[in-house]
């Protein structure tokens, strides 16, 4: 199993904390272990395929867009960014944007953009510890301040700025717009909900979003616990991937996949068969596969985590 340095980010809303990461500069380090120092690339050759944050709003985020895979290689040469949230914490009011609440043309909202009223035509969300929204590329979006949540992405780091509420940067100067951009990456279709409804339960996973990119289940223990299903899911990973992921765990190359699990509250003891390590609230680990069947020992307060794989 991994654990990586956190890679901080300030920006003029807030932090964010990558802490599993490919995007190129900014690749993440094993933090301990024998393979401590080595970035994720030497364990995965090629392009890691997801981006896992932890995003503390103090501030509203700008209103944003991102790209579908069409779209980005047409234009960037990479991929398009779809995502998912897990509010971990909302301050009593808090909010993020998420979809339209109406109809409009692509020539309505550039106007509405040069009007400062794109906010009126976007769709409105209370939040609450728990929250999941699943942001598919093309949905407009924001998060609002006084949120904390955990972000799944795609490992793609092309966002289209909409509207900043003309504030200045960290420079002291208005961050740039991409309206033309947006406009042809926005999904103008209005959808009746845009949050995703699951039930919960305890001591028993809980499938959150199964989407092309990734797979995200809830696991909110209170008792040993062992989620082996996930381990078991055919990845994307390629003969030499496998090898290399392998070749550092020192497991079966044949084993597919991995596992990540995101710390969201509490805290508690992982195992498997080839290694233990603990999870904290904060923290992600990869988990190769072919290291079997992941144990978890929940501490006294318990261990509330998410899993994802792709």
């Amino acid at each position: 199993m991994y654990k990586f340095k956190p890679i901080l980010k300030t920006l003029v809303w807030g932090t964010e904390s990558w802490v599993l990461s490919g995007v190129p500069g900014f690749e993440s380090v094993v933090a301990e272990g024998p393979e401590a120092g080595r970035k994720i690339t030497d364990l995965w050759p090629g392009e890691f395929p997801l981006l896992i944050k932890f995003i503390d709003a103090k501030r509203d985020l700008s209103i944003q867009v991102h790209p579908n895979d069409e779209l980005a290689a047409r234009r960037h040469g990479c991929k398009g960014k779809t995502e998912m949230w897990y509010v971990i914490g909302a301050e009593p009011g808090a909010k993020l944007l998420s979809g339209l609440k109406e109809k409009i043309t692509p020539d309505d909202y550039v106007r509405l953009v040069a009007e400062d009223r794109i906010t009126e035509v976007l769709a409105e969300q209370a939040v609450a510890p728990g929250d999941v929204f699943f942001l598919p590329a093309g949905r407009i979006h924001a998060i609002g301040g006084g949120c904390l949540l955990a972000e799944i992405q795609q490992t793609s780091d092309i966002t289209y700025r909409i509207y900043d509420y003309n504030r200045p940067g960290l420079d002291g100067k208005p961050r740039p717009l991409h309206t033309e951009l947006a406009q042809e990456a926005i999904d103008y279709t209005v959808y009746p909900d845009y949050r995703t409804h699951y039930e919960v339960r305890q001591n028993a996973p809980v499938e959150l979003v199964k989407c092309p990119y990734f797979t995200t289940t809830l696991l909110d223990l209170t008792k040993p616990e062992a989620e082996t299903a996930p381990l078991s899911v055919a990845g994307s990973m390629d003969s030499s991937q496998r090898e290399s992921l392998s070749r550092h765990s020192g497991r079966d190359p044949e084993s597919p996949a991995f596992l990540i699990l995101i710390g969201l509250n509490g805290s508690g003891k992982v195992t498997t068969e080839a290694d233990e390590t603990t999870l904290q609230a904060g923290e992600a680990i990869l988990v190769p596969a072919a290291d079997g069947p992941v144990t978890f020992l929940p501490g006294p307060g318990g261990l509330r985590l998410l899993t994802t794989h792709p």
